[in-house]
């Protein structure tokens, strides 16, 4: 079974160690089925080589030897030794649970949340609109006719005219004065309708 691995950046006794053409310290070491087989490493440049060091059998080795990931702070670090040099390094993290965690907890932070709180303010500025806007509107009502009464009272207040007479009133000549007809009539359950020609005040102009 082929093996892969993903390094993240290796040294070999010390000394940075990846791509022999550009240098690149990260890079992947493929292995076939034959464990006596060199390591195929490819760069993200698109260089190819055999590596002349690394085997098959090296890179299931490095594998076990890895520490792995049990948190999103964690490094998969790797040391073996081959042919007397230590060959260390790290390899690239792979997704744990907890990584989703994280995740998870940075789209709630910087997405979600700030998203349910502006759903939930401009709610409830929906609902307390109107409220606020009929409040303000008795309170307008209230300081105008506080206001009316001030000016009242500073202008020295009402006084009845003793010379008012109130405007004389011209009664309907088709209702008298009434604002509705009587009908004398069984087949209707209202026996009372508006005048039409004063539209039931009683009075013409």
């Amino acid at each position: 079974m082929a093996t892969t691995l993903k390094i993240l950046r290796a040294t070999l006794d010390g000394i940075p160690y990846g791509c022999p053409d550009c240098a690149s310290v990260a890079f992947t070491l493929d292995g076939d089925r034959f464990a006596g087989s060199p390591a195929r490493g490819n760069c993200g440049n698109g260089h190819s080589w055999e590596d002349p060091l690394v085997q098959t059998a090296d890179l299931k080795e490095i594998k076990t030897a890895s520490t792995g990931r049990r948190r999103p702070e964690d490094a998969d670090l790797f040391e073996i030794t081959i042919g007397g040099a230590v060959l260390a390094g790290e390899l690239y993290p792979e997704v744990t649970p907890e990584d989703v965690k994280a995740v998870a907890r940075v789209y709630w932070r910087r997405l979600i949340k700030p998203a349910v709180r502006k759903q939930k303010r401009r709610a409830v500025r929906a609902v307390t609109r109107p409220v606020k806007q009929a409040t303000r509107r008795t309170v307008a009502a209230a300081k105008a006719a506080a206001l009316e009464a001030a000016w009242t009272v500073q202008a020295g207040g009402y006084e009845p005219d003793p010379d008012y007479q109130p405007e004389p009133i011209n009664p309907c000549a088709a209702c008298e004065g009434r604002g509705a007809h009587t009908l004398d009539s069984r087949l209707h359950a209202t026996t009372t309708v508006r005048c039409s020609v004063c539209h039931g005040t009683g009075e013409i102009d």
